[in-house]
């Protein structure tokens, strides 16, 4: 495929002119973004914030619920489960993550019934919950006639 893709590029000039215009375009916002040390502090911090936090809630829940897998394990856990359901795209990673992640619970000692009852709260306060506050406002909006 990478081949493909990069034989098209050489061949079709019109098409690398597109790409080559792009990744300048791309390389300039990025330099733009760094120029400022509070706009690069709030991309990476962002970017770093939302992890640590999924880890946190995920070991917070693993404590209330008794989970025998030190906090530490269970942040690792964390980040291998999001890596390995990077490579198995689904729709808002719905089921594979699940699976994922009580995969690696298990994986770093902790017990399968355990490691379930976890995940399901863990997903349901981290995605199912802060949907009904969207539904709301979105419910809102629509009838206001702002949207």
């Amino acid at each position: 495929m990478l081949a493909v893709v990069a034989v098209a590029l050489t061949a079709v000039r019109r098409l690398r002119r597109v790409v080559v215009g792009f990744l300048r375009t791309a390389l300039g916002e990025a330099r733009s973004v760094h120029a400022l040390p509070s706009r690069a502090l709030a991309l990476w911090g962002g970017a770093l914030a939302f992890p640590a936090l999924q880890a946190a809630a995920l070991v917070l829940v693993g404590l209330a619920f008794g989970l025998a897998v030190p906090p530490a394990h269970m942040a690792v856990a964390y980040l291998a489960a999001t890596v390995a359901v990077a490579l198995v795209p689904t729709p808002g990673g719905i089921g594979s993550v699940e699976a994922a992640l009580v995969v690696a619970l298990v994986a770093v000692g902790g017990a399968a019934a355990a490691a379930t009852a976890v995940v399901l709260v863990f997903r349901i306060i981290t995605v199912w919950l802060p949907l009904l506050p969207g539904a709301l406002t979105l419910g809102a909006l629509v009838r206001l006639k702002v949207i």
